[in-house]
């Protein structure tokens, strides 16, 4: 169990108004936790999505959807998660806040089953990571040390099945095909370098 409780005041007046601050001190006491478990790792490494939650320094929030093949997220350590930051959009919402604001939120789903876990930690990015070998498509690695780790309850969860991996997720061997927005006229001239058609120059 985390050492410090997770409910701050506001948290408190609404388990006080709907009389469940027993229920959600229990809660934390029988499933909140410090390290993964097997399951935990299992439930992670398979899920080809999370979601993320972040804030900048004046803490205002920012919340992203990040995906890949299952494996993409890997529990390192029963305390620590990685995954690879792959190409988007460049605006780096999400990474660019935890280089001034490390606290972050990361949400498992599985819409399957269904299930979701939470992971509560402090996140780092590590350029040049020697485990960028094992990640085909990564620009650098997400480094996340877990503080709180605790499942939801999962009864509105829709479920929901899978149809495809994304055609644009990296994996071994493979060149993903170049997203249709990088050849609109509104962005080309903004590209970098690297994703300009070959124009002759160096």
């Amino acid at each position: 169990m985390a050492s410090e409780s997770s409910y701050h005041e506001g948290m408190r007046q609404l388990q006080d108004v709907r009389d469940t601050r027993r229920l959600a001190d229990r809660l934390e006491q029988v499933t909140h936790r410090t390290a993964f478990t097997a399951e935990d790792r299992a439930f992670i490494e398979a899920c080809p999505m999370f979601f993320v939650a972040t804030a900048d320094s004046r803490a205002q929030p920012d919340c992203s959807y990040k995906g890949g093949l299952p494996g993409f997220v890997r529990v390192a350590d029963d305390r620590t998660l990685v995954f690879p930051d792959y190409d988007g959009n460049g605006m780096y919402r999400s990474w660019g806040n935890v280089l001034v604001n490390p606290l972050i939120a990361m949400l498992f789903l599985d819409f399957s089953i269904p299930k979701r876990l939470r992971v509560n930690g402090r996140a780092r990015i590590v350029q040049d990571d020697p485990m960028m070998a094992g990640f085909p498509g990564a620009v650098f690695m997400v480094h996340v040390e877990a503080e709180r780790i605790f499942p939801n309850c999962p009864r509105y969860i829709h479920k929901m099945q899978l149809v495809e991996h994304s055609v644009y997720a990296p994996r071994p061997d493979y060149t993903p095909p170049v997203p249709a927005w990088k050849g609109f006229d509104s962005f080309k001239d903004a590209l970098p370098a690297r994703d300009r058609p070959d124009t002759g120059k160096s």
